[in-house]
């Protein structure tokens, strides 16, 4: 028995396998492809982000597309999405049933089930709430927000009518209403008629238990079979031992018909009702079953924008040169923490790449990792790498990765690999981008080595990009002499006897086996035997690529060891920028205090000095009381000047001195201690102890005093400097022709220009109306702790 047990299984087993057999080789050596590069798998994790079942569908089923356009078109899609998901979160998408066959039913004139009507709510809900999220949007996804059409009242009638899948409303009509609390009025009036009768001591020895309960939707009480014409009516039921009959007793017969004729009608009602909403939601089928396609191709897009988030990818450009540029591209496949970044190159000043390295190094996920970028590309996804890579549209991207030797085929791998081979080189055109793994190999080496190169060139002659690994020096060697095709390697650690998978490109790399062999504890004297069997040419060559990896290592440290000493110099560079701007800012800030403060002071020095010019004309005595204000406001105090005691008394006609402002004044009268003196227009009063004789003065000396007396008036308001920042270059211009006409007036050797840095327009304006006014003798920026080139230093001729 067992026997036949086991060949049935093995009969099975055998099915199976020729089924999977046919499967595999009726599909295209495309859709192989794209299986062996596991975008399938990938396409899951994009389904696993969609909401709803059709929106999973759709997602698994996607190819890549062989329009560029169509390609743009879905990569904005997925970015616009990905941007609205960051800055609004999702749209609530829910798993949607597929209403179109209600709809169609109910455009029939069919009758729609409470679950169908509850569906169809729920996707109006759904399609509200999708087309609120939308609002106010301006990208590639507005056209879908916009044609989305809610319709709150059939959304809100539903819901209002059906309770749950087996409940509706009473008041979804009022004859519906009315017929349920005809039910209720009838359950009542047949539970008061047998309550009584379970509560009767007449019936007590008869009844099993004193309860009522229903059999057939009618009211009944469980009576003892030996005890049944104690209480006449219709028996409906018995128990399984038959000691129990359930009786429904003649008097409540009646009124159990009646509930059953109104169970009826609630029916008729309910069905009646139901007709109505399919008929209502008929009128809006077409438009119910725009909004599901819509919601399915949002949930489609947002998923992938949620993969590209989950993933830390971003968009690719598509290339125009239909080159490969990929900037530390990752294996979705692999964790984001666990694989190593890669940078590959294809395309631009080659259209074959040769990999080669150990075992395990990485060979095959590198050239996975670049069909399946291009891939996922056309589908519409994002990648996950570092901005600025670009990815050509292919018409194909055809793969020959793994072992798939076949036993049930009688094929070895090298059979099966050529098998694959033969597919591609039928399939190829000249834009289809063709990955190879371990070409060549199973076979003779030097035999599989000149295979592997006549079919490199055939496929570079049909205009085909390639990606192929391979451990045969020939193909190194290949590389090295042939234009446009390049050498790569993946790295491997021979210390630690680990792959780094650190893709190196321009350098072929080493098979690394007798170094390997040695670390894992092979004697050697065999690595030595073997070392000497290798080809003279074959090691000359490996030592060459030895010193070059070193030589690349060494640059790596280096340019490593550059690399943080320019981040030092850069995190200096900002700290003594930060420095140098809150000095300039702490500065500035004094400067604007200062010159506040001082034009307060010029501002009441020259009210007081505009007051007392005019009191002159008025009261000429009151004059000098204003001039005391004025001074006291524009200098600081100073302690009283005692004067030297004159050899003589004070007369008129005298020169003196005034201690407080060092001005010269002829004195005009003497009255005790009281002198009115004549300082140039000007006549004012002081006091004896505030003058200081000047003896031996002539009158012509005397006039000189006078005159610079006034000049020292007019100096008071006038600074060494003119702030312009904040002004139009022609209001500038005027407000400093007017400083440059007081300061010259005021006798002033130098002024200063503050115009500020900004863009510099200011600063060209002021210097070049500077070189052109005949008052300025020469010019220069200023100075570090002056303003630097903020500020033009003029002096005046």
């Amino acid at each position: 028995m067992s026997s036949v047990i086991d060949k049935s299984a093995q009969l099975g087993y055998n099915i199976a396998n020729l089924k999977t057999i046919f499967w595999w080789n009726v599909m295209t050596i495309h859709e192989k492809s794209l299986i062996t590069l596991e975008l399938p798998r990938v396409l899951d994790l994009a389904a696993n982000f969609a909401a709803s079942d059709a929106a999973r569908e759709l997602l698994r089923a996607v190819r890549p597309s062989t329009d560029k356009i169509d390609v743009q078109v879905l990569q904005k899609e997925t970015s616009d999405a990905k941007a609205m998901t960051e800055t609004r979160q999702s749209p609530g998408f829910v798993n949607l049933s597929d209403i179109r066959s209600s709809a169609a039913r109910a455009k029939l004139g069919g009758l729609l089930t409470p679950r169908e009507l509850l569906n169809i709510a729920q996707t109006l809900r759904e399609t509200r709430e999708v087309y609120n999220f939308g609002e106010g949007s301006s990208n590639s996804l507005s056209p879908r927000f916009w044609a989305l059409r809610p319709n709150r009242f059939l959304e809100d009638r539903i819901n209002s009518v059906i309770v749950s899948e087996d409940e509706i409303a009473d008041n979804a009509s009022s004859e519906l209403n009315a017929i349920r609390r005809h039910i209720r009025a009838a359950n009542a009036k047949v539970r008061e008629i047998l309550q009584k009768i379970v509560s009767s001591s007449s019936y007590s020895k008869a009844l099993q238990e004193s309860i009522v309960t229903q059999r057939g939707g009618r009211f009944v009480i469980p009576v003892k079979a030996e005890h049944r014409s104690s209480l006449p009516g219709i028996v409906h039921d018995s128990s399984s031992s038959g000691a129990t009959l359930f009786v429904e007793p003649m008097g409540v017969v009646s009124a159990n018909n009646e509930i059953r004729e109104l169970e009826s009608k609630e029916k008729r009602e309910i069905e009646r009702i139901l007709y109505e909403l399919a008929g209502e939601t008929a009128n809006f089928a077409e438009q119910l079953t725009e909004n599901l396609q819509l919601l399915t191709e949002l949930d489609v897009i947002f998923a992938r924008a949620k993969l590209s988030y989950n993933l830390n990818c971003c968009e690719p450009e598509l290339s125009a040169d239909d080159s490969i540029v990929l900037r530390r591209a990752r294996h979705p496949l692999l964790g984001k923490d666990s694989a190593v970044p890669i940078d590959i190159t294809l395309g631009k000043t080659h259209d074959v790449l040769v990999i080669t390295g150990p075992n395990t190094g990485g060979k095959t996920v590198s050239i996975k990792t670049i069909g399946l970028l291009c891939a996922m590309t056309a589908c519409g996804l994002h990648i996950p790498a570092a901005d600025g890579c670009s990815v050509p549209v292919f018409s194909q991207i055809l793969a020959d990765i793994g072992d798939e030797q076949s036993i049930e085929q009688s094929l070895s791998t090298f059979s099966s690999h050529m098998t694959n081979i033969v597919g591609i080189l039928e399939a190829v055109s000249g834009d289809s981008l063709i990955l190879l793994d371990e070409l060549g190999a199973g076979t003779d080496p030097a035999e599989g080595a000149a295979l592997a190169v006549s079919i490199i060139e055939h496929l570079r002659q049909r205009g085909a990009k390639l990606a192929v690994t391979t451990h045969y020096a020939e193909l190194k060697l290949y590389a090295l002499q042939t234009s446009g095709v390049e050498n790569a390697s993946c790295e491997f650690d021979v210390e630690t006897l680990k792959p780094t998978y650190r893709l190196i490109t321009g350098i072929p790399g080493k098979s690394n086996a007798f170094a390997i062999s040695e670390r894992l504890g092979l004697s050697r004297e065999i690595i030595r035997d073997a070392e000497n069997r290798v080809d003279s040419g074959s090691a000359e060559f490996e030592a060459v690529i030895a010193t070059l990896q070193e030589k690349r290592q060494a640059m790596e440290r280096e340019e490593q060891s550059v690399e943080i000493l320019k981040r030092k110099i850069e995190a200096d560079s900002k700290d003594l920028d930060k420095l140098r701007s809150g000095f300039e800012n702490e500065r500035a800030k004094a400067q604007r205090e200062a010159r506040k403060e001082a034009q307060s002071i010029i501002d009441d020095a020259r009210a007081a000095a505009k007051e007392a010019l005019k009191l002159v004309k008025e009261k000429p005595a009151d004059a000098f009381g204003l001039l005391n204000i004025a001074e006291s406001a524009a200098a600081p105090e100073f302690a009283p000047i005692e004067s030297e005691a004159p050899s003589r008394a004070v007369k008129a006609g005298d020169t003196v001195e005034l201690l407080r402002y060092g001005t010269k004044a002829e004195v005009l009268t003497v009255k005790g201690d009281s002198l009115e003196l004549k300082a140039g227009i000007l006549t004012v009063k002081a006091k004896l102890n505030e003058v200081r004789l000047i003896e031996n003065a002539g009158k012509t000396e005397t006039a000189k005093y006078l005159e610079a007396s006034e000049a020292a008036l007019k100096n008071l308001a006038i600074a060494h400097e003119v702030d312009l920042r904040g002004l139009d270059a022609s209001e500038a211009l005027s407000v400093m022709e007017r400083y440059l006409d007081s300061a010259q007036m005021a006798h002033l050797s130098s002024v200063t220009i503050i115009h500020g840095k900004g863009t510099g327009a200011l600063r060209k304006a002021v210097q070049a109306a500077l070189k052109r006014d005949s008052r300025v003798k020469s010019q220069r920026p200023g100075n570090f702790g002056e303003g630097d080139a903020g500020v033009t230093i003029a002096e005046l001729a």
